[in-house]
């Protein structure tokens, strides 16, 4: 493909044509090619127009089931027009990114990252970050390492007069430093586990070229999350000589979790002051793989914008949200964004084209402005939505976010993950920003997804495959205010290309994107048990005292009321206190709760899915337990824990 001016028609794109008498054809009848074909190859051409009209590209659909490479962008730049079409162009943009001076983003990754006070001033101790760092992967530690020389560096340049850390002493191991290559309660550190395992993943094969339809199985690639991701790719003895090469786009591997007997942890199974941990090793992690496999992960500043304090489009999710927790506590997404998705499902999600086809641009306004005066006053009548304006709504309520669902933040660190080498870091990366986004967006994403999910589960019918869907939703998430565009460029097409990818993989691989790797968790463990160690040195003696009275009555009272060889159950919020449990190799948390729910008569009205078993204390904080937990296997990586059944909104 080549680029070539014209001296009274601005710039055309012209490019090769499988089918030389489809091209020669359509030359003549006026130089207007429809967007590549999938059946004869062909690509865009225009003539004498500089400023190409997306109203005239044809749409082609008749291999929806084709490789991402070979799908067309039809469906994206029908999306963009009916973006364009729906938008005031007039109204003035706010520019909510922020474009940080020199330095200050090392600083602001320092912060997120919770290592501020290595650098403040007014930083009382800076301790708990000793042994943050102590838990840190060889990986992990460069990273810092590197985000901290350039801080160091720029304060340097601009003669501030900081307390500038020694790199040196920031890595200098604690004293219970000797924990990282202990096992303790159970738990090895990440980095003294065999890190030859990292190589037995699989790696995507790029040597032979298939098109993958959706609904053909395909074998499966297992994820390890037991060994940091940045230390599996620095370990790959293969990675130096392919990182290079082309990786085959036309393959969705089936991705899948290893069996973890100790139970797999999803985002929102943590208590805070564990989740608040989480968070700062899932930067760290992302931000060192991203080292290790050569890319550079950028974060953005928002600038500080006024919002709209009430309404329902154009407002913050945070504020939404907060409006409708006064009427329905416990909420967790927009009420409004979930009423938009049970109105398109209540249309019937075999509609064909039911994402595709847009509703009128006049009646969409007319309805925005309804739902701004009556949907919180509860007078709003949904009887006289159709469904294709229910979807034009939806659409308009993510892009038109003042702070997008992707947050400003993160956006482009998810447009970038599209340039790590294979799909196995992609997924890793797409995993550990998910983590790092706040509550509110993430909550709202997976609903998002979800519902995306169950569209395509329909595809028969409605003819909204995995690829259809994924290219429709790219401009509406990646808010690029693409009713801007003038001509479609390079540039403009090879971002299509790539945030659609992004999208694509957001939704076939979702139950992935919200678990917590297990190195992380074990990270989390190991520095609560680092700090419970340091706490009980430092507490007063009368503090020290009352809590050791506690553990002995806490072990005597065990030793007497609980026969070897089982654990103890509580349930507090039940009218059944506890009840002793007989541990055996095959024991599970779900089995657990199936005896509890039928012994128990006040439970009896409540659903399996709606209690939990909880891992609460010793090496953690407090952790929902999924139903395949092997009760034997996490009793001796947690032998001081407690057990508790209550229901899940208790956490």
């Amino acid at each position: 493909m080549s680029w070539r001016p014209n001296s009274t028609q601005g710039v055309v794109l012209t490019a090769y044509h499988a089918n030389k008498k489809a091209a020669a054809g359509n030359a003549k009848d006026g130089g207007q090619v429809s967007p590549r074909s999938r059946k004869s190859g062909q690509y865009t051409m225009n003539h004498g127009n500089a400023n190409p009209s997306l109203d005239k590209v044809s749409f082609n659909r008749s291999g929806s089931q084709d490789s991402l490479d070979d799908l067309s962008l039809d469906d994206y730049w029908l999306e963009v027009e009916n973006i364009k079409k729906n938008t005031d162009v007039s109204q003035e943009e706010q520019d909510v990114v922020k474009e940080p001076d020199e330095g200050e983003l090392e600083e602001e990754w320092l912060k997120e990252a919770g290592l501020s006070n290595l650098f403040m001033e007014s930083a009382a101790d800076s301790q708990e970050s000793m042994v943050f760092l102590s838990t840190l992967t060889r990986t992990q530690s460069a990273a810092v390492q590197k985000r901290i020389d350039t801080f160091s560096q720029t304060l340097r340049k601009k003669n501030k007069h900081n307390q500038i850390p020694d790199v040196r002493d920031v890595f200098k191991p604690p004293e219970d430093s000797k924990l990282k290559n202990e096992t303790v309660n159970g738990f090895q550190a990440a980095e003294t586990k065999n890190e030859d395992s990292a190589s037995s993943s699989p790696i995507d094969d790029t040597s032979k070229k298939q098109i993958l339809l959706e609904d053909i199985p395909t074998p499966e690639t297992p994820i390890n999350l037991e060994i940091s991701f940045a230390e599996q790719a620095s370990n790959l003895k293969e990675f130096t000589t392919k990182k290079n090469e082309k990786e085959d786009d036309s393959l969705l591997p089936n991705f899948s979790l290893q069996q973890d007997k100790t139970g797999t942890t999803k985002i929102g199974d943590l208590a805070p002051q564990d989740m608040k941990k989480v968070i700062s090793l899932a930067l760290i992690e992302l931000t060192a793989l991203f080292d290790v496999l050569g890319s550079e992960l950028k974060l953005q500043r928002a600038a500080k914008i006024k919002v709209r304090e009430s309404g329902v489009f154009k407002v913050a999710l945070s504020v939404l949200l907060e409006q409708d927790q006064k009427k329905f506590p416990g909420t967790k997404v927009p009420m409004i964004f979930q009423d938009l998705i049970t109105h398109i499902e209540k249309g019937g999600l075999d509609t064909e084209g039911v994402l595709r086809i847009p509703g009128a641009s006049a009646r969409i306004k007319v309805l925005c402005q309804e739902l701004e005066a009556k949907f919180y006053e509860g007078t709003f009548n949904w009887d006289t939505v159709k469904q294709n304006d229910a979807a034009s709504l939806l659409k308009y309520f993510i892009r038109e976010l003042p702070l997008p669902l992707l947050t400003v933040e993160y956006m482009k660190a998810f447009h970038s993950v599209q340039f790590l080498p294979t799909k196995k870091h992609r997924l890793q990366a797409l995993n550990l920003l998910v983590i790092l986004l706040p509550d509110i967006h993430r909550d709202t994403l997976k609903a998002l997804l979800e519902f995306l999910q169950r569209v395509v589960d329909h595809r028969e019918h409605n003819k909204m495959t995995l690829k259809n869907v994924a290219m429709i939703m790219a401009p509406n998430l990646f808010s690029v205010h693409n009713y801007q565009l003038k001509t479609v460029d390079q540039g403009a097409v090879a971002s299509a290309a790539q945030t659609a990818s992004v999208m694509l993989f957001m939704i076939k691989y979702q139950k992935l994107l919200w678990t917590i790797p297990k190195f992380i968790v074990g990270q989390v463990r190991q520095q609560n048990i680092i700090n419970q160690k340091k706490l009980t040195k430092e507490k007063a003696m009368k503090k020290l005292l009352k809590r050791m009275a506690y553990d002995r009555e806490k072990t005597e009272r065990s030793d007497n009321d609980v026969p070897q060889g089982f654990i103890r159950i509580q349930a507090p919020h039940f009218s059944k206190i506890s009840m002793a449990v007989q541990l055996t190799e095959e024991l599970k948390a779900g089995d657990i709760l199936g005896r509890f729910l039928n012994q128990e008569s006040g439970a009896r009205n409540l659903k399996k899915e709606e209690v939990c078993l909880y891992e609460i204390g010793g090496n953690i904080g407090e952790r929902c337990l999924e139903e395949n937990t092997y009760m034997k296997d996490l009793l001796q990586l947690n032998p001081n824990a407690d057990w508790v059944i209550k229901p899940k909104s208790a956490l």
